[in-house]
């Protein structure tokens, strides 16, 4: 592995994340619906590829390729790779509304590891929270984000990671009781917004 000291690697560990949540754990459990143009499924080598408009869903996991191969080792774990221009991947944060969205020339997701890798003019973003660079590596265990420049295109300027993180807001402080006897109902409770869905 590469010199991990070099200012083109980037450990954020969760400055994406405004609150402590994993990715929808109950997704494993759901059955895989799946949608190509083309598909090769081979039981003895444990492959299975699809081709054209590839559309995978399970649970709230999504992922949008041109191709996807996944490869299934002897334990029953798979190693997933989609490529496109992009390949897009969106799951649901456990006990949340909110989602990671990631996009790459290619994707490869590995449940043993439990990592999402983005190659290739890779992009993951969480709210407004946005981190770019050529590799990107994103633990759905642990919620910690890799990002990476890209070393062959030093001399052009795309080496560097670029990230955009917005300011983490304090929860509000309780309003002061007031020192009357009287107590004040509010007509009607105000709520946040509900989260944009793409």
């Amino acid at each position: 592995m590469k010199n991990q000291t070099k200012p083109l690697l980037l450990l954020i560990p969760l400055l994406l994340c405004a609150h402590n949540a994993l990715a929808e754990q109950a997704d494993r459990d759901k059955p895989v619906h799946l949608e190509a143009n083309q598909v090769l499924i081979d039981d003895a080598r444990q492959f299975k590829s699809f081709e054209g408009r590839v559309h995978l869903i399970q649970g709230t996991l999504n992922i949008h390729a041109d191709r996807i191969e996944v490869r299934e080792d002897k334990d029953g774990y798979q190693h997933l790779t989609a490529t496109g221009h992009p390949a897009k991947f969106r799951q649901r944060y456990e006990g949340s509304e909110e989602y990671a969205e990631g996009y790459g020339e290619r994707i490869e997701y590995d449940t043993r590891a439990e990592t999402v890798d983005f190659y290739d003019r890779a992009r993951v973003k969480r709210g407004q929270d946005e981190v770019q660079g050529a590799h990107i590596t994103y633990s759905t265990k642990t919620e910690v984000f890799r990002a990476r420049g890209d070393d062959a295109s030093q001399k052009t300027g795309n080496d560097r990671v670029r990230a955009v993180l917005q300011p983490k807001r304090d929860k509000p402080t309780e309003t002061p009781k007031p020192t009357s006897t009287l107590t004040i109902q509010p007509s009607e409770t105000l709520s946040p917004p509900a989260t944009q869905r793409q």
